[in-house]
């Protein structure tokens, strides 16, 4: 029963951050390059203040039930599992690394000028977030994948309690 609830919450929480992530990468980055660069900056540092929480909670929760899962179950499950919490880790770690020091300096933009070289360092932010977004989905597909085995987890968890 512990290992299904974990389950849940890492899929839930994977999804939500596959989401969340696919959501920007399809809608508000082409959003993002349509709009005049001010009203860019601007909305972008809004919207990181907004996201801070939710996406890096997404993120945290994500590897913790993720890695959880890994410990509470055996063979194949372990893998599937191991994997997608290591893969929500490198999301956050590419956010972490790569996306946030690009947002600092997008909010001090927004605050004064852009620099000459700054499509050069958003075309580095979207090259971050797609890879992000990409180690969220596959990090959800193990996920969906390992539930979708036939009794794999229910069986191993029996053991496992």
């Amino acid at each position: 029963m512990r290992v299904r609830i974990i389950q849940g919450i890492a899929l839930l929480s994977t999804g939500a951050l596959a989401g969340a992530f696919g959501y920007g990468a399809a809608n508000l980055v082409p959003t993002f390059n349509a709009v005049p660069l001010e009203m860019r900056l601007d909305f972008h540092t809004e919207l990181m203040r907004m996201n801070g929480i939710t996406v890096q909670g997404a993120m945290g929760l994500s590897v913790l039930s993720a890695l959880t899962l890994a410990a509470m179950t055996r063979g194949t499950a372990r893998w599937l599992a191991g994997g997608a919490g290591l893969l929500a880790l490198a999301s956050f770690l590419i956010t972490r690394l790569g996306n946030v020091p690009i947002n600092g300096r997008i909010k001090e933009w927004a605050a004064t000028s852009a620099p000459v070289d700054h499509a050069e360092i958003l075309g580095r932010w979207e090259a971050f977030n797609y890879a992000r977004t990409a180690a969220a989905f596959a990090a959800f597909a193990l996920l969906i994948l390992l539930t979708l085995r036939p009794g794999e987890t229910r069986s191993r968890s029996r053991a496992v309690r």
